[in-house]
């Protein structure tokens, strides 16, 4: 009896000890159908190869060597990514800025660009550090009442987002088609994008990457193309460049440069496009690796983005700066608008506008569809397959896309009109994406070594509020001047108190308020209340 307890005990401390017997473990059916959720399947992710040299223990947790052909398999995120920097709405706002500011407004365009790769940074930061995306994060953060309301807020910007990306491919349509197309039937063309995205997702991620670089140097060549032709000015270009400057009559053109930068859908996409490289977030010196990569890989991407951005602008401003015209340009008018102004040549200057808005129309409904897939998947934790989401998020776009297509067919005032409703409608979505972003990256929970510190902390708070008041005093601006009837305004501002009531919930549940460092300037005034603050906020985080 005592031999046979001896030998129990020792066979259950060699199974204790002994690894796990492959056959014993649970099946893969479970990990796959989890795994289904996740932004990308194992399968789909791509591989990185050490090239140099082989993981050495004794390197500890610094990243290994650069190279340059372990940059290669981390591109392309950051160009997927820099597409909503290039969708037709910012096209819009380049080209008003253009005619209505000339070349004044050129340094803002770059420090807005600098502040939308530190924002796209911090996302993929949550993405590569987790190996989760945001809207998965947001669901387990947040309480259900608010994770809903910041889906519907998320889906609400992307739908947006998406009506002026189609309307614009259809107007590119319209014109390569020398108006025989209408606009609605330009509309029903772009549609059919969802089905090409789900045909090149079966091919890998990299083959869609692929497509999205060639839409990318079609857009950069149209544009580069009409910089050459209509020659603006290098002098006023540096100048615009290096020399902040600033008018009353220029203010709603600047906000409008700043707004178009920080696209809602667009934060959600970068932490999930990152995760399509195989990275394991356990091990520090490969996270590390990661986001050094990104950021060179992203930085060069908003780089050609910003001189697409340049041109555009520099092209109107050339043509339409300090002329009657330049207040009634609009997405509908400005090829017209060129070929009056320019002219032909080899290729007629009309045609090359329509071709760059076009690459950039298709380009932005397809990240378009990318992001409403886990911007739904993430939040509502839905088990549909792939081209299932796709097609539920792209009909949501597609039906009021073709009611406005219809309705303001030949109408350009009204669809300027439509386009500003639009552009507000993004505005006022802006902190339900960068609240939580900066609440999850400055969490040790969630993101463990690799939180943000203080001075990122600092600098991220300040970019984030800079956005939010610029974006406020769009808002104010568009609600002082449209805003007509008792009724409405009464609508207006219940709803505003709602809006603001809920972003003071989301300041606060980020304690950022009561972090340490905000405080930093009191603790010599007050040494207690700077020891009991920790205290106060490690006992609220075990909770």
């Amino acid at each position: 009896m005592e031999n046979d307890v001896k030998v129990d005990g020792k066979l259950e401390e060699a199974d204790r000890l002994l690894p796990p017997n492959p056959s014993s473990l649970p099946s893969n059916s479970e990990e796959d159908e989890s795994e289904s959720e996740a932004a990308f399947e194992s399968r789909d992710k791509i591989v990185i190869v050490d090239f140099e040299s082989a993981d050495d223990p004794a390197t500890g947790d610094a990243a290994p060597p650069f190279s340059w052909r372990k940059l290669w398999l981390f591109t392309g995120p950051g160009f997927l990514m820099s597409i909503a920097f290039l969708d037709p709405g910012n096209l819009e706002g380049d080209l008003q800025a253009g005619a209505v500011a000339g070349y004044s407004l050129l340094w803002l365009l770059m420090w807005a660009t600098a502040m939308g790769l530190l924002i796209q940074m911090l996302s993929a930061r949550v993405g590569v550090a987790t190996g989760r995306h945001l809207a998965e994060l947001c669901r387990d953060e947040y309480p259900t009442w608010a994770r809903y309301v910041l889906w519907s807020m998320a889906e609400l910007a992307l739908i947006g987002a998406d009506i002026q990306e189609v309307i614009g491919s259809a107007i590119a349509i319209q014109i390569l088609s020398r108006g025989v197309l209408p606009l609605w039937a330009g509309v029903v063309i772009t549609a059919s994008d969802c089905f090409l995205f789900l045909f090149l997702e079966n091919y890998g991620v990299r083959k869609l990457e692929a497509v999205f670089a060639v839409l990318i140097a079609t857009m950069g060549l149209s544009f580069a193309w009409m910089f050459g032709e209509t020659k603006p000015s290098g002098k006023e270009l540096m100048i615009g460049i290096l020399l902040p400057r600033l008018s009353s009559k220029t203010i709603r053109q600047a906000v409008g440069v700043v707004g178009c930068v920080i696209m809602p859908h667009n934060v959600f996409l970068h932490s999930a496009l990152v995760q399509s490289r195989k990275i394991d977030p356990k091990r520090k010196s490969r996270v590390q690796e990661a986001l050094n990569y990104y950021l060179i890989e992203s930085s060069i991407a908003l780089f050609i983005s910003f001189l697409i951005n340049l041109f555009v602008t520099t092209v109107f401003a050339k043509g339409f700066y300090g002329t009657e015209k330049a207040n009634n340009i609009g997405l509908v008018n400005a090829g017209q608008f060129l070929q009056e102004k320019f002219g032909g040549g080899l290729l007629p200057i009309l045609y090359i506008w329509g071709i760059g808005l076009l690459a950039a129309g298709q380009s932005s409904t397809i990240t378009g569809t990318y992001a409403g897939q886990f911007i739904m998947g993430g939040f509502l934790n839905l088990r549909l397959k792939k081209w299932m989401r796709a097609v539920i998020t792209r009909s949501c776009a597609i039906v009021p896309t073709m009611i406005v297509a219809i309705v303001f067919n030949t109408s350009e005032a009204s669809l300027d009109v439509l386009n500003e409703w639009l552009n507000v409608l993004q505005s006022v979505q802006i902190p339900f994406a960068l609240l939580p972003l900066l609440t999850l990256v400055s969490k040790e929970e969630v993101m463990g070594d690799f939180k943000i510190g203080p001075m990122l902390q600092r600098i991220a708070w300040t970019v984030a509020a800079l956005v939010m008041i610029i974006n406020g005093y769009l808002l104010l601006d568009f609600f002082v001047s449209e805003v007509d009837g008792f009724m409405f305004g009464v609508a207006v501002c219940v709803w505003t108190a709602a809006y603001i009531a809920f972003i003071v919930y989301l300041i606060s549940h980020s304690n950022f308020l009561s972090s340490p460092w905000c405080w930093s300037s009191s603790s010599s005034s007050s040494s207690s209340s700077s020891i009991e603050l920790p205290k106060r906020v490690v006992t609220v985080s075990d909770s």
